[in-house]
């Protein structure tokens, strides 16, 4: 009992990382394109979003009886086997994490963590031991139909606000004032991630109090302390900005206008506080990219790179057997060296964390460099300086253009018949002097 104690004591320590890394990992998405159209401050931003997911992670509950009751069914593995999986499970998922953080990459932590039980779960037990059915509906269905709703309604919302606010006469369209809309659209998405986030690592802990006997099983919901503990620390982890996937993301969403910015973030909170009221662990991360590609579809002018698109559904592609993988082969040092492998896996962690960290500040990234120089990954969407004209604009111009060569002609027309009576005039002063000539030439003879 000493040691399966020892193991959740370590597992609640992991656990809480994980969701620091969660933290900074999905504050890019709430707060990229705030900061990048001069809406908030960068630190202003992250301090917003700190607050937000903090009060977001006491709403709700339901996606963390997901991960405690859903995914893995803990009454087919006893309590002494399955603590070593969860364990492994989250060494996965935060390598992952840690990884794509340094690249600077937009991943999804939620399918890390479910790839790191997944995996840990298969070598540590059996493939009986995970509900498939409920990872389809609950994990992989939300994931495949998530960013795509939030891009159909990121359309939607776009095309209507700039239907609202349409120029005409090249008077002012009052569009600047999204930015101020924006404040209160990328807090609800910080507000949104607060609920679905944090709740994963609840309910992994969740899990493991209730493996170890700490919690009846009958009782899915989360203690206080589970609740307040998960709340701070991502609150913490996104104050820390996680500004290398912010500068990923910045320079993409950078010429994204603000009305762009708006609607995307509206669809991004919608999708994801629906889909927490449902219980869906969905990745914020796709959800906000596929409300931003929405938005670039929605806006006249505005061009999706779909390589780039590719690219970032690639890693997205990737992140599931990735930490799959990494959970299976922590899972399989438990197996091969009982005991020992658990320190070892703890070692492998602790060095993994370090040496990805230490290696972050040969090429340091913060709130005073995060805008100045992006990488290319991030470039979703690109909109030109200059957006074609609307249709009513186009109808002006012609007018315009109809009216311009109207008196370009008038004035010709005017030009021609000055030259005619100028003529005219000097004819008849030329034949006026010689007939004068004549008269005064017809006496002297």
């Amino acid at each position: 009992m000493e040691t399966a104690a020892l193991i959740v004591v370590l597992v609640i320590a992991l656990a809480l990382f994980f969701d620091f890394t969660n933290g900074f990992h999905d504050t890019a998405n709430a707060m990229a394109t705030p900061i990048a159209t001069g809406a908030l401050k960068p630190k202003v931003a992250v301090l917003l979003a700190a607050s937000l997911n903090l009060v977001g992670a006491f709403l709700s509950t339901e996606v963390s009886k997901t991960i405690s009751h859903g995914i893995i069914r803990e009454d087919q593995i006893t309590p002494i086997d399955f603590l070593p999986i969860i364990f492994a499970g989250l060494i996965g998922a935060i390598t992952w994490n840690m990884l794509t953080w340094l690249l600077g990459l937009p991943s999804s932590s939620s399918h890390a963590l479910f790839g790191g039980l997944i995996g840990a779960t298969l070598v540590g037990a059996s493939t009986q031991a995970i509900d498939f059915g409920m990872v389809l509906s609950k994990v992989v269905l939300p994931a495949l139909i998530a960013p795509f709703t939030a891009g159909v309604i990121a359309f939607l919302v776009t095309r209507l606000a700039y239907a609202l606010t349409r120029r005409y006469d090249n008077k002012p369209d009052g569009r600047d004032g999204f930015r101020w809309g924006q404040i209160f659209t990328s807090s609800l998405v910080a507000l949104a991630h607060g609920t679905n986030d944090a709740q994963k690592t609840m309910g992994v802990i969740t899990l493991a109090l209730i493996m170890v006997g700490w919690q009846d099983s009958a009782h899915a919901d989360p203690q206080t302390w589970v609740i307040f503990a998960c709340a701070f620390t991502i609150a913490l982890g996104t104050y820390m900005g996680g500004w290398r996937i912010i500068r990923t993301l910045g320079k993409g969403l950078t010429d994204v206008k603000p009305a762009q910015g708006f609607s995307a973030e509206t669809s991004t909170a919608a999708t994801i506080l629906a889909s927490s009221a449902l219980g869906f662990a969905l990745s914020t991360t796709q959800v906000a990219s596929g409300s931003v590609i929405g938005s670039g579809l929605g806006r006249r002018g505005s061009t999706v790179r779909w390589r780039t698109v590719g690219r970032i559904a690639v890693g997205w592609v990737l992140t599931l057997p990735a930490s799959a993988a990494v959970g299976a082969f922590a899972a399989l040092l438990v197996v091969w060296f009982g005991g020992w492998g658990i320190f070892i896996d703890a070692l492998l962690a602790v060095a993994i964390i370090i040496g990805m960290f230490l290696r972050s500040r040969h090429n340091q990234v913060d709130s005073s460099n995060a805008m100045s120089e992006v990488a290319d990954s991030g470039l979703a969407i690109k909109v030109p300086r200059k957006a074609p004209p609307t249709r009513r604009q186009r109808a002006i111009l012609r007018e315009q253009a109809r009216e311009k060569a109207e008196a370009q002609a008038r004035e010709k027309a005017e030009r021609k018949k000055t030259r005619a009576d100028a003529k005219a005039s000097a004819d008849a002063k030329k034949a006026a002097d010689a007939q004068k000539a004549a008269e005064r030439k017809g006496p002297q003879r």
